[in-house]
């Protein structure tokens, strides 16, 4: 879907993000202080160009080690430069310093402490990111109009928050992770199949995967199997199972792994989150008889009841609560009324009903509540020029699991590059 804009009215800055791995630049903001002593080595690795997973992979097998045993808190951004902790048990400091990685990577602290590291483990994430564009350039670096125009944006946000939508990146390079679980929560075995293996897209898929989306959609298994990249373990697997069984899609679907089905399934939690923000933007500041408000200093959530409204409404605009919407599981607290109406709404019109969730092919989805709004930290915007030209650079602190390509595209009004 087309995320809509909270700020549509204000016309934003245009230009191009990620035209250089440095124009784009997160750290992680840790929970908690270290040890420094413990069973558990934590190290941090600076990325330029790699993605968690392609990170903790190398790390791996220079240790001879499984990914599993990793901790981290959670992903980041593949075109960009970042700094991201990781964690393993029973491994000394001194290994983990003097591991080998390619260019790229580079371990640049290594400490101690007593605990995995794990998913949600971390304060927020600083950025430091450097908008461009063609026409600054031309005009002799004059990024003075720009300048303003994203201050003015900026300024409503910060009375209003920012929506909390999910960025693209949680939908995937061909934007269909979301139609993936939702085939998986349905049951449609050969839908999940022709959609994850099939369905060739010429803007998203070249080479070889372009070819063997081709030979699966023509019904040509064994080619499809032979020809799919060896790096990408798991289509591949299921491809050779269907070559030898191409009657058993309910069996080759229980052989992809399950963590990457989960992840499916939070994709389309994530999607239909987004549709209930959607739905609420014109009330994002405002709360309702029956919400469930999100406190954001403690993460929890409290039942709004209709007589305690305006009172709500006072702590809304002091940005202590917000309206919290639904990531639909078997765990997830409902709210009442209006609120209710309108995820009732998004489900049916998808299909879906609440008990969906509580089904086996829903992966143990827990679900829970996730604030329609956040507010950006230490915000700084300014204009300069490097080698490369003429930039408008802004930095800003957000808490853990907000998309700084929500908060670019209020200022920039342009799709924002997915990974």
């Amino acid at each position: 879907m087309q995320l809509p804009y909270f700020t549509a009215d204000l016309p934003g800055i245009g230009g191009r993000l990620k035209d250089h791995l440095e124009d784009f630049v997160v750290e992680e903001l840790p929970l908690y202080e270290v040890a420094g002593v413990g069973e558990h080595c934590y190290f941090t690795i600076e990325k330029r160009g790699f993605s968690t997973m392609q990170a903790l992979g190398h790390v791996a097998r220079a240790l001879g080690r499984r990914s599993m045993d990793f901790g981290y808190a959670g992903l980041k951004d593949t075109r960009a430069v970042t700094r991201q902790q990781f964690s393993i048990e029973h491994e000394p400091s001194d290994r983990i310093a003097k591991i080998e990685l390619p260019t790229g990577l580079k371990i640049v602290h290594v400490t101690r402490h007593r605990n995995k590291l794990k998913i949600g483990h971390l304060a927020g994430n600083r950025f430091n990111i450097k908008v461009r564009h063609e026409d600054w350039s031309r005009t002799g670096g004059s990024v003075g109009p720009a300048t303003e125009r994203a201050r003015h944006i900026l300024d409503r946000l910060e009375k209003s928050g920012v929506p909390n939508f999910f960025g693209p990146q949680r939908f995937g390079m061909r934007k269909d992770n979301h139609l993936l679980g939702l085939a998986l929560l349905r049951g449609d075995h050969q839908g999940f199949l022709n959609l994850w293996l099939g369905n060739p897209d010429e803007q998203v898929d070249t080479g070889a995967v372009l070819q063997s989306r081709r030979h699966f959609a023509g019904g040509r298994l064994d080619l499809a199997a032979a020809n799919w990249p060896g790096h990408l373990v798991e289509e591949r697997k299921v491809l050779r199972m269907l070559a030898q069984k191409p009657d058993s899609p309910q069996r080759a679907v229980r052989a992809v792994d399950v963590r990457l089905k989960r992840l499916l399934v939070c994709a389309l939690q994530a999607f239909l989150f987004n549709e209930v923000l959607a739905r609420r933007l014109p009330q994002l500041m405002r709360m309702l008889p029956g919400d469930l408000a999100w406190l954001h200093e403690k993460g929890a959530v409290f039942s709004v009841e209709p007589d305690a409204v305006e009172a709500a409404q006072v702590r809304a605009d002091a940005h202590e609560i917000s309206a919290s919407g639904p990531m639909f599981g078997y765990r997830m607290t409902r709210p009442q009324l209006e609120p209710l109406q309108m995820e009732d709404a998004v489900l049916a019109a998808n299909e879906l009903a609440p008990a969906d969730f509580e089904k086996p092919q829903a992966e143990k989805t827990k679900g829970g509540r996730r604030a329609m709004r956040f507010f950006a930290r230490h915000v700084q915007l300014e204009s300069g020029a490097d080698e490369r030209g003429p930039f408008l650079r802004l930095g800003f602190e957000l808490p853990p699991g907000c998309f700084a390509t929500v908060l670019l595209g209020e200022i920039m009004k342009v799709d924002v590059p997915v990974d």
